[in-house]
C-alpha cells in the first residue's frame, strides 16, 4: 500500500495539516519540525510526487552562483528577461535568486516563497535534490538531467555546425576551446565538434582541444591557451570556442599578436550574445532563442498536462548558425 499522509501523521504525532505543510515546504513551522516530518515521509518511503501543487503564482528563477558572472551575464539575463516577460503576461511573479552549494539555499529560496522553481546553468546534483525535495515544480533551463524536466538549446547541433562551416571554408587544423565538459551545454557543443570531424574524416587532434580551468582570471586563461595553440610545430588555421565570450577574447589575443582573423586563423563562437556582432571583426556564431528558452521553462512548469517533475520530460530548441566576417573570407 502507498504510504499516506495520513500513515506520516500517524508516526510523527502531528496533524495531517502540518504534515502536509511541511511536505510542501510552506511557512508556519520550525525548521525542526519541517525537518522530522519530511525525515519520517522519506524513512515510510512516501512518493512526494503525490503531492498536490495548487496554482502557480510566484516563480524562482535561480542562477547558480558560478554564472552570476561578467562573462555568463550576456546569456542569463536574456533568458531571465524572457521568463520574466512570460510570468507577466500570466500576473505570475518572478523572483531572482542566487545560490550556490555552501549556501543555506532552502532558507534563500523560502525567503521569496515560490511555487514553482526555475534552474537556469549548471547545478550540482546534490543541490538539485535538495531544491526537488520542496516538492514544487522544477524546470531545468540549460541543462539535462535525468528524471528532470529541463528545455535546451540544441547544442550539440550546434557545436556540428559551427565545425561544419569550417571544414567547409577549407580549414584543417581546428582548435577547441572548452569550459567543463561536467556542464552538460558544453559537453553536448564538443561532441558536436567531433562529429563533424568524424563526417569530415578528420582525426581530432588532442593538442588542438584545450580545457579552460574553472578557476582564475578567465581573460587571462583564453590568453594562455591561445599561446600554448600558436606556439604548436603546426598552429591551427582555425578555432571553435565553447562561447562568445571566449571566442572575443581569444581573437582578441590573436590580433595583439598580429595574425589576421580570419585569413590566418577563422573563429566561430557559441550564444550569439551582443557583442559578436558589434566585434572587430565581427564573430561568427551559434545563435540561441535565450528570450524563448525562460519563457518556454515558464510554459513547462504552468503545463498541468506535463508529467510530475521525477517522471522528466525535455524540450530542445532550435539553433542557428550566424555566419560574419571572422570565419568567412569571401
Amino acid at each position: 500500500m502507498p504510504v499516506t499522509i495520513r500513515d506520516i501523521a500517524r508516526a510523527t504525532n502531528y496533524s495531517i495539516g502540518t504534515v502536509s505543510r511541511a511536505l510542501k515546504n510552506q511557512d508556519g513551522l520550525t525548521e525542526r519540525t519541517r525537518a522530522r516530518i519530511r525525515a519520517v515521509a522519506q524513512q515510510l518511503g512516501y512518493d512526494f510526487g503525490n503531492l498536490r501543487q495548487g496554482e502557480v503564482r510566484r516563480i524562482a528563477f535561480l542562477l547558480h552562483r558560478q554564472h552570476d558572472t561578467q562573462s555568463s551575464s550576456p546569456f542569463y539575463l536574456p533568458v531571465l528577461h524572457g521568463a520574466e516577460e512570460a510570468c507577466r503576461k500570466r500576473g505570475i511573479a518572478l523572483s531572482f535568486v542566487v545560490v550556490g552549494p555552501a549556501e543555506p539555499v532552502l532558507d534563500l529560496v523560502r525567503v521569496h516563497q515560490p511555487d514553482a522553481l526555475l534552474c537556469a546553468g549548471f547545478f550540482e546534483p546534490e543541490l538539485l535534490g535538495v531544491l526537488r525535495e520542496t516538492g514544487k515544480p522544477l524546470v531545468l533551463l540549460d541543462m539535462r538531467l535525468p528524471g528532470y524536466r529541463s528545455v535546451n538549446p540544441d547544442h550539440q547541433l550546434g557545436g556540428y555546425l559551427a565545425t561544419r562551416h569550417l571544414i567547409r571554408q577549407g580549414r584543417r587544423r581546428i582548435a577547441m576551446l572548452c569550459g567543463s565538459l561536467a556542464h552538460y551545454s558544453i559537453h553536448e557543443r564538443s561532441r558536436g565538434f567531433r562529429k563533424a570531424l568524424f563526417e569530415a574524416r578528420m582525426l581530432a587532434d588532442p593538442e588542438l582541444e584545450i580545457q579552460l580551468p574553472s578557476i582564475g582570471n578567465p581573460v587571462a586563461n583564453v590568453r594562455q591557451a591561445v599561446e600554448q595553440l600558436l606556439a604548436l610545430p603546426q598552429r591551427p588555421d582555425a578555432l571553435f570556442c565553447y562561447n562568445d565570450s571566449t571566442a572575443l577574447a581569444a581573437m582578441a589575443c590573436c590580433l595583439e599578436r598580429g595574425l589576421k582573423v580570419p585569413h590566418d586563423l577563422a573563429i566561430v563562437g557559441f550564444d550569439d550574445i551582443g557583442a559578436a556582432a558589434q566585434a572587430v571583426p565581427p564573430l561568427s556564431s551559434i545563435s540561441i532563442d535565450k528570450e524563448a528558452l525562460g519563457a518556454v521553462g515558464v510554459e513547462l512548469l504552468l503545463d498541468k498536462g506535463a508529467p510530475h517533475p521525477d517522471q522528466g520530460l525535455d524540450q530542445t530548441l532550435p539553433v542557428q548558425l550566424v555566419v560574419r566576417e571572422s570565419s568567412n573570407d569571401d
